[in-house]
């Protein structure tokens, strides 16, 4: 595995090391007590990792190679995270002794059909996005499993998305149960501007042309269309350009967005369609480890 000598890069590494450690001691638990019992201590093999699944952009090989190395096996990956592949594409080849492969395999595993599901999920939706405009984003939410945010959003990036917020401490997104209690736009975009300064971005949950007005007037950096129809969008996006706020504002949709209307949403021309289906939704792509 290679990494850019940079601290936070540095940092990053050694999180995802304890991360795919902690994996593994979920996984392995005691000991692999069938590979002890039935696998002699000395024997050593060579394995293949296997693309199962018709076709699939590929992710997750980094961290697979990673796992095999704190088992001190020999990795190297055939093809690099975010290439498509097909049936019976080998993507890895492990070397070492044959219990710690056996060790390593379905944290491997699990991961690369994880990461690869939501990366080919992505790709589908950006590809439809493409035949409307190469300028509006995919984007993941924060609506992932909890540990695995670094690696869903990862996934997401491999296939041609954005990950957006990461955290909480990334940027201000004013949404409808802030509004619930604030009962004002305005003033909750205030009192955010006031104490978080020029450098943090606000975004505000809207839920109709009237609302996303105020939003933008307000200050808002970046407004959420949350659960418009894709007629509504529309509406409300030419709307905003016929008035001249939409140069003011950066539009985001979010709600309801699938592989069915994904393109409806997208002619109406926002910055970014927010997808949560990309890492709650996503179905594994089918992988396997061949052993000789």
């Amino acid at each position: 595995m290679t990494f850019k000598k940079k601290s936070k890069d540095l940092n990053q590494y050694f999180n995802l090391r304890d991360s795919l450690i902690r994996f593994l001691r979920e996984d392995i638990g005691q000991g692999d007590l069938t590979s002890e019992y039935v696998v002699d201590e000395d024997l050593k093999s060579s394995s293949f990792i296997i693309c199962k699944s018709e076709v699939a952009v590929v992710a997750g090989l980094e961290e697979a190679q990673t796992i095999f190395d704190i088992c001190n096996c020999d990795s190297k990956a055939l093809v690099k995270d975010g290439d498509i592949v097909k049936k019976g594409h080998k993507v890895m080849k492990i070397e070492g002794n044959t219990r710690s492969i056996l060790k390593a395999e379905r944290t491997a595993l699990n991961l690369i059909m994880r990461m690869s599901g939501i990366a080919t999920h992505t790709k589908k939706f950006v590809d439809i996005v493409r035949t409307v405009s190469n300028e509006i984003k995919i984007t993941g939410t924060r609506k992932t499993a909890p540990g695995l945010r670094f690696f869903d959003k990862k996934s997401i990036v491999l296939g041609g998305g954005y990950a957006h917020r990461n955290s909480l401490d990334e940027m201000i997104l004013i949404k409808d149960n802030h509004l619930a209690v604030t009962n004002s736009i305005k003033s909750s975009i205030s009192m955010a501007k006031l104490k978080a300064g020029k450098n943090i971005m606000i975004e505000c949950e809207v839920r109709d042309m009237k609302s996303s007005v105020e939003a933008i007037k307000s200050g808002a950096d970046i407004i959420m269309l949350d659960n418009f129809s894709p007629q509504e969008a529309v509406k409300t996006i030419s709307y905003l350009s016929r008035s001249g706020l939409r140069k003011k504002v950066l539009v985001e949709i979010s709600g309801g967005v699938n592989l069915s209307n994904i393109k409806d949403y997208a002619v109406a021309l926002p910055d970014m369609i927010s997808v949560g289906s990309l890492t709650h939704s996503s179905k594994s792509v089918d992988f396997s480890m061949e052993i000789s």
